[in-house]
């Protein structure tokens, strides 16, 4: 593992890049438990004060530091991530791995579901969804109806990796060993998906924190609770733009670049090196 962090940090620049962000995340989500404020308390600092020492991201109309309150702000955020992308990897992984193995007349059954959620417009969906929950709408249940209408094109793509891998030799042997259809593909077929889950799983994490931004936005989610969105939605609401306060979307914007950038390239990285062609590639040998 420390031969495989030097190696990286040596040769990717995604790697180097996706690495401090990581660690610029982690620092905001530690300080947010030493924060002196709480994360929606109005009027505990001078509203409207530009980016200082004191104030390193400024402060807002509402009387907010925003550096305290972003670092709140992300953790919820990347909690909220976290949660969708685990609850829509399980149903990815158990479809597309079964599917793709078993065939027959479960997958033609498994890929009709799967097309069918693939072609639903998820935010239409997810709008109405919050109209007629608005009353009971909580961040978990909001987490659970993204995994839902999230899974679908994950399964496709881990599917279509154990259809290759059902076809070789080590499957064969797999099955004229008597090892159950589970341990199959749990052991033997796994550590080749391991890749596509990676990936994937750091794309749906911030495809559903883009989700959670947009219904903030609108103001369909818990507008008390801190997030990237709900920051951004008090400073559309007070026309932040307008009034001159452009720190106010400043720091919720440039803190999601960097990190979502971060995190993106970090998976570049690590999928490269996975692959042991690119990682030969990286390493100056021939392919």
């Amino acid at each position: 593992m420390r031969k495989a962090f030097a190696g990286l940090w040596k040769t990717s620049g995604y790697f180097r890049f996706g690495i401090v962000s990581l660690a610029f995340a982690i620092f905001m989500i530690i300080m947010s438990f030493f924060s002196p404020f709480k994360p929606m308390e109005s009027f505990a600092v001078t509203p409207d004060l530009p980016p200082s020492f004191a104030h390193l991201f400024g402060t807002n109309s509402r009387g907010q530091d925003l550096f305290w309150q972003m670092t709140f702000a992300l953790r919820n955020s990347l909690m909220f991530g976290v949660m969708t992308a685990v609850l829509s990897r399980i149903i990815a992984i158990w479809v597309g791995m079964y599917a793709g193995y078993k065939g027959g007349l479960f997958d033609k059954v498994a890929m009709a579901v799967n097309d069918s959620f693939v072609i639903m417009p998820v935010l239409p969906i997810l709008l109405l969804l919050n109209f007629l929950l608005r009353d009971k709408m909580n961040w978990f249940y909001m987490a659970l109806m993204m995994a839902v209408l999230g899974w679908a094109y994950d399964a496709r793509l881990i599917r279509a990796q154990v259809l290759s891998l059902k076809e070789r030799v080590f499957s064969d042997t797999a099955v004229f060993c008597g090892m159950p259809t589970r341990r199959i593909i749990f052991k033997e077929h796994m550590p080749y998906v391991m890749p596509i889950i990676f990936a994937t799983t750091i794309n749906n994490l911030l495809w559903s924190i883009g989700m959670e931004v947009t219904l903030s936005i609108l103001g369909l989610t818990n507008i008390n609770k801190a997030s990237i969105g709900v920051v951004i939605f008090w400073a559309n609401q007070h026309q932040a733009m307008i009034s001159g306060i452009w720190w106010w979307l400043a720091a919720p914007v440039g803190v999601t670049v960097f990190v979502f950038t971060g995190l993106y390239l970090l998976s570049v990285a690590l999928n490269e090196y996975i692959d042991p062609r690119t990682r030969l590639r990286m390493k100056g040998g021939a392919v």
